[in-house]
């Protein structure tokens, strides 16, 4: 008995985190992707403006991460990152295809270029889909890929059997009005056939999904909803927009309140300016029918006796809009959003549901980053696999049976861009409680405790000097190890313009 207590110590240890039950079925697995959802868009993550019952319940079965990451602070390398279980800077997917830049270069207030990135993800890499299908699971794919033009980088030629929807369109398009075009039929996308007058995507997608699940309930399957919602163009269901109409109608809250317009870095563009408060009635409307449609899935698996074993995860590519592009959200307390390196733009809502395996009700602070998704479904598929070196991620279950030694670990990022919403070129990494930022433009550094000021609001640089010189010495490290590309100097810039 005594040789044996450490073990009946350790599985004493980690009962709260692991639910009783197993299961030797291999799981199924059902992936939901949220589009510039921000953190504290569900009500479970303190959203008192938006209505999130089902997402709310799904936290509530299993565990709901307080500190969940995305890979990158726009769409495209998070979604590379999630097919590969890589930072973005090694598929060299750094930057939303194809880019601000891109798109007729630099302004003359830009004080850098970025060099080249990759535009697709590069046919060689091996996706979760490819580990899936190896597996001999069934793949299907509805809704945003963004990884790609051509059609040789769409979603079946990395392993997804099935592709509805999924091509290199970062956001529904031929918007006529609000209730035709966009989000709305016509869809006018290579992938997915129009409906019947009046559909509305996420609903179809959806519908999608239901049908997948019906003809491969009794084959494992990796089934993902990558949803096109809450990305621009703003539309939703009339019925759910006079709801939230009226609700903000309640709040009253002049623009005055609503918007702030007063710091330096929102003078360039017209349209640079942060919300401080949430009360926008379509972009609720969209979070409500995404809400919605996910109960749709999720009572779906349960009509078919398949919720105990299967793996449910739903998170975010990048935090909320809500500095540009009608800033329709607030990322709670959280600085910045979608485009920047703060919290705002890379804290994501992240919950994961595993009833056979993982407890239900949890909540956890341990540090989460898109890339570990990969290597946690491909030891699920296959528990006898061995992981790939290039990997960045880690199996999410070994990091819940180890919380104090995973609050350590150490996450990065490389965004060396310009981004839409008025961020800035450069790298972060997080360590513990601390966060440092490397800003491209002065070389500057900014170090915030972000566990106790959330909101990023004191740099610790100059007070903590030498945590600040050996988390910097990390982060070079880490860039010059992976081959980390610089933006360049711009040569039409010009100090002198304020404006565009």
């Amino acid at each position: 008995m005594k040789n044996y207590l450490p073990f009946l110590l350790f599985l004493w240890a980690i009962q709260p985190v692991f639910a009783q039950k197993t299961s030797k079925k291999r799981p199924n697995i059902v992936f939901i992707l949220a589009d510039d959802l921000g953190w504290a868009d569900l009500t479970c993550y303190g959203s008192t403006f938006y209505e999130t019952p089902n997402l709310d319940k799904l936290a509530q079965q299993g565990v709901r991460f307080t500190n969940g990451y995305a890979a990158c602070p726009v769409c495209s390398p998070t979604r590379a990152s999630l097919m590969t279980g890589k930072y973005p800077i090694k598929t060299d997917v750094t930057d939303w295809i194809k880019g601000r830049q891109a798109e007729g270069g630099a302004k003359p207030y830009e004080k850098l270029i970025s060099q080249p990135f990759q535009y697709f993800l590069p046919l060689e890499e091996e996706t979760i889909a490819e580990v899936a299908l190896k597996n001999q699971y069934k793949t299907f794919f509805a809704g945003k890929w963004h990884l790609g033009d051509d059609e040789k980088y769409f979603p079946e030629a990395q392993g997804f059997q099935t592709n509805l929807g999924g091509t290199g369109l970062g956001a529904p398009k031929s918007y006529k009005n609000d209730s035709t075009g966009g989000f709305f039929t016509p869809y006018n996308n290579i992938r997915l056939k129009d409906g019947p007058k009046g559909e509305y995507l996420t609903d179809r997608l959806a519908t999608e999904c239901l049908n997948f699940l019906d003809k491969n309930q009794n084959e494992p399957f990796f089934l993902m909803y990558s949803l096109y919602a809450v990305h621009n163009p703003l539309q939703a269901p009339a019925n759910l927009i006079k709801k939230y109409q009226a609700k903000q109608k309640a709040l009253a809250i002049p623009d005055s309140v609503r918007f702030r317009k007063d710091e330096a870095w929102m003078k360039p563009e017209k349209g640079w300016r942060q919300r401080t408060v949430q009360d926008h009635a379509v972009y609720a409307a969209m979070i409500e029918n995404m809400d919605e449609n996910v109960g749709r899935i999720l009572q779906k698996l349960s009509d078919l006796g398949l919720d105990e074993n299967t793996i449910v995860v739903f998170t975010s590519d990048n935090g909320g809009l809500s500095t540009a592009e009608g800033s329709p959200t607030v990322n709670g307390a959280l600085r910045a959003g979608k485009g920047w390196l703060y919290e705002g733009g890379i804290k994501v809502p992240t919950i994961v549901r595993w009833t056979s395996h993982i407890k239900a009700g949890q909540v956890s602070d341990i540090p989460l980053s898109t890339v570990d998704f990969f290597p946690t479904f491909e030891k699920a598929m296959n528990p006898s696999a061995v992981l790939n070196k290039t990997i960045d991620g880690s199996n999410i279950l070994d990091l819940m049976a180890n919380p104090s030694k995973t609050k350590q670990r150490t996450l990065f990022w490389h965004y060396p861009h310009y981004s839409n919403q008025g961020g800035k070129p450069g790298s972060a990494m997080i360590k513990g409680d601390y966060k440092l930022i490397l800003n491209y433009e002065d070389n500057s550094i900014e170090l915030y405790d972000i566990k106790n000021d959330v909101g990023e609001k004191n740099n610790l640089a100059n007070s903590k000097k030498t945590m600040a010189k050996r988390y910097k010495k990390a982060l070079d490290k880490w860039l010059k190890d992976n081959h980390a590309k610089f933006p360049v100097t711009n040569p039409i810039y010009d100090a002198s313009v304020k404006k565009y």
